[in-house]
């Protein structure tokens, strides 16, 4: 093995053309952590942000990337075998030191999960950011319970199909929002009871679909739509803000006695290393092989195509989880 590896390194804030892809140095795995050889990775709307320079405590140069799937090359402390098939996400990856945009990767052991399966590489790479942020935003932020009626406020997003796939298999009722009529088929193939087109306001439309209001709210679009999901949800209900399609990160007039109603819980989630790990992504991949999880992969690109890729993610026109084969 040489010591050079193929990344895509960003060395300044800007567009899709800062990343170039060039020879930088393969790191070396220390004591707890492993060296993994990357096989693919999915792109992620926080790794946008970070480009264009909206993490202030980012350092360029730097390989972005915070996930990644592959095989194990170097396990030191003897956590992993050589060869085994791992997934990480989180932790500081591609923003305190060197993500998945590369050919290899080094992480914390403890933040990297081994998994059994024939999966492809492109649909394995969708999947560990992306069960993680659903899985957390159900059972930890909103303590998702069978018999629930669930929202799911921007339904096509890659984390909003698999949450559906999951709260439906959870024996939760489900309802799914797209700006988009013809999306219908894809959501209720997910998993949706329910379909609501989205036109900013659909509170009233919830309501009367579902005795007064849900149960639980997982938003996905960010602050554009929360104080309308906010109006969605009947006591003693919860209201999570997971994402950001929206690229809106405040609320200008936000007064919360008109804002939230009574007894319903405002909450966030921005899921770490301990939450990946508490993923069961080894029975989600199950689910995934047997056909009962759908994963929407948008489109697959090669690392040389990074600038594309991240073009695409950027405008939105992917339909779908973007996913990197190296």
């Amino acid at each position: 093995m040489s010591d050079m590896m193929k990344a895509a390194v960003i060395r300044a804030p800007g567009g899709p053309e800062v990343l170039k892809v060039e020879p930088w140095p393969i790191p070396k795995a220390g004591t707890g952590q492993v060296l993994i050889k990357v096989k693919a990775f999915g792109l992620n709307r926080s790794e946008l942000f970070t480009r264009k320079g909206y993490s202030p405590n980012v350092k360029f140069p730097r390989v972005l990337g915070i996930e990644a799937v592959g095989v194990i090359e170097e396990a030191p402390s003897g956590e992993f075998q050589k060869g085994q098939t791992v997934a990480t996400a989180m932790g500081g990856m591609g923003r305190d030191f060197d993500g998945g945009y590369a050919e290899y990767v080094c992480v914390p052991a403890r933040q990297v999960q081994a998994i059994e399966t024939g999966l492809r590489w492109d649909v394995l790479g969708a999947v560990p950011e992306m069960l993680q942020t659903a899985w957390g935003s159900l059972f930890k932020a909103l303590r998702l319970a069978k018999g629930e009626r669930l929202l799911i406020r921007g339904g096509t997003t890659s984390v909003g199909l698999a949450a559906a796939a999951i709260a439906k298999d959870h024996g939760a009722w489900v309802a799914s929002t797209s700006r988009k009529p013809e999306r219908e088929p894809l959501l209720r193939a997910s998993g949706a009871d329910r379909v609501f087109i989205d036109t900013g306001t659909i509170a009233d439309q919830v309501k009367a679909a579902s005795q007064g209001g849900v149960d639980k709210v997982l938003e996905l679009i960010g602050t554009k739509t929360l104080l309308d999901s906010l109006r969605c949800a009947k006591a003693p209900g919860v209201v999570c803000m997971t994402g950001m399609v929206g690229n809106k990160w405040e609320i200008e007039t936000f007064s919360p006695m008109d804002a939230i109603p009574t007894a319903v819980c405002l909450t966030t989630y921005d899921g770490g290393p301990d939450d990946f790990m508490a993923t069961p992504l080894q029975s989600l991949v199950r689910q995934i092989e047997a056909g009962t999880m759908r994963v929407t992969i948008g489109r697959t690109f090669m690392i040389d195509e990074i600038v594309e890729a991240h073009r695409a993610m950027e405008d939105n026109t992917a339909g779908g989880k973007i996913v990197i084969l190296t």
